[in-house]
C-alpha cells in the first residue's frame, strides 16, 4: 500500500497555489472539476506525496476552521538557513522560528494561507 496524498479546503486559490508551489517547491499537476467545486493537485520534488488543495463553488466567507484533530504537515529541507532566506524573500514568517530537537535536527513552523501549520524539518548531517 503507498499513500497518495491529504486534502485541504482552501478560502484563496491563487494565495494557496503560490504558497505550496513557490515556498515549498511543490508542483502543480492536474486540476479536476466536480459539481460543486475544483480540485487542484501539487506534488513533491520527489514524487512521492501529493496534497490536493480544493476550492469549493460555496466557500465560506471567513474560510474554513481547522479541527482540533489535525496537527501539521511536515517537509525537508536541506538547509534552514537557505529556506528562511527564500520564507523572508516571499514575505511569509515562521510561526515558531528554527530550533534544535534533537542533537543536530532543526525544526520549524509556517502557516499556509488557510492557517494550517507546516513543520519544516532539517535533519542531522550524518558524519
Amino acid at each position: 500500500m503507498k499513500f497518495l496524498h491529504s486534502m485541504i479546503r482552501v478560502k484563496d486559490l491563487q494565495k494557496s497555489l503560490d504558497f505550496y508551489k513557490n515556498l515549498l517547491n511543490m508542483t502543480f499537476v492536474k486540476k479536476k472539476r466536480l459539481d460543486d467545486c475544483e480540485l487542484y493537485y501539487l506534488e513533491d520534488e520527489e514524487h512521492a506525496a501529493q496534497i490536493e488543495l480544493t476550492y469549493n463553488d460555496d466557500t465560506p466567507e471567513n474560510g474554513y476552521e481547522n479541527g482540533n484533530a489535525f496537527g501539521h504537515f511536515a517537509f525537508s529541507v536541506d538547509s534552514m538557513s537557505e529556506f528562511t532566506s527564500k520564507l523572508n524573500s516571499l514575505g511569509y514568517e515562521y510561526l515558531y522560528e528554527p530550533f534544535e530537537i534533537f542533537s543536530g535536527t532543526i525544526i520549524a513552523f509556517v502557516k499556509d494561507p488557510d492557517g494550517n501549520e507546516i513543520e519544516l524539518i532539517q535533519k542531522a548531517k550524518k558524519l
